[in-house]
């Protein structure tokens, strides 16, 4: 994701710049042209450490529709929680949490739940300056687009790279990351928790499995934080996770994805509370 806006904007940027260099001689031309390219690596490294990094709630919580795996009331944070979240990283934490939460009651076209949900994230948002990104525009683009799920996906992934960016763009990238890694958690929780029997659900071992890689690279790229209290004691909550995706191999067998389910709801239980 982060390559193709990269892939989009550099080229424009490479034929902006070559238009400066057309009356210098060859040595100039080429002290320039090093100039330039220091230049586009710069801006490409900004333009990508502003996109959302992982892969979207809303593109994961999407497989399970297409497993045909039913939706389960009760099963996301709920609203009421709200109240709790005092603390600008736990606003970004459970702002991330219910982002997944509006994306799987969207993507199963739960319209109270939707509404519900968007005033959730909406008064997290108000406190962390981002009321514009969930205002009353956004809930009629998903009401229009109800039942055409990769359009719902396409918005919400719209809505979760501007809440990215915008912190990211105000030195809080701390909180961005925390936004990120809530919204993975819950994702995660509810993949593992739609079914008493996940592991009997073709196709979702395979998701998880697959979280794997999106898990080390959101470890990754909280490392630059790492001296930031709230992003290591985020990140120090997620050792259930860490151990036991160090022990995997290359498939999930039955207890794998119970060990996996395990270690995500004590995860979850810690940040929703």
């Amino acid at each position: 994701m982060k390559k193709a806006v990269a892939l989009l904007i550099i080229p424009t940027l490479l034929i902006g710049f070559s238009g400066l260099t057309g009356c210098k001689n060859k040595s100039e031309k080429k002290e320039q042209k090093k100039v330039e390219l220091e230049q586009v690596g710069t801006i490409e490294e900004k333009i990508e450490e502003n996109v959302y990094p992982l892969p979207t709630s809303a593109e994961v919580i999407k497989m399970l529709t297409e497993l045909e795996v039913g939706y389960q009331f009760g099963i996301s944070n709920s609203v009421e929680n709200v109240t709790k979240y005092i603390s600008s990283s736990s606003r970004a934490i459970n702002m991330g949490v219910f982002g997944a939460d509006l994306s799987y009651c969207t993507i199963y076209n739960i319209n109270q739940e939707v509404i519900n949900y968007l005033n959730a994230i909406r008064t997290l948002a108000n406190e962390l300056n981002m009321s514009k990104i969930y205002d009353e525009t956004l809930y009629e683009k998903i009401k229009a687009n109800f039942d055409n799920k990769d359009e719902l996906v396409k918005v919400l992934t719209d809505a979760f790279n501007q809440t990215y960016n915008y912190l990211a763009e105000n030195e809080q990238q701390n909180l961005a990351l925390l936004v990120v890694g809530g919204a993975w958690v819950e994702g995660m929780y509810l993949t593992c928790n739609v079914s008493e029997a996940a592991y009997q659900v073709a196709g979702i071992s395979k998701n998880l499995l697959e979280q794997k890689k999106s898990f080390e690279l959101y470890l990754e790229l909280t490392k630059p934080y790492e001296t930031d209290p709230n992003v290591a004691e985020f990140v120090k909550k997620l050792d259930p996770v860490k151990k036991v995706y160090e022990g995997l191999g290359t498939s999930l067998t039955m207890n794998n994805i119970m060990d996996i389910t395990k270690a995500i709801n004590e995860v979850r239980t810690q940040i929703v509370q």
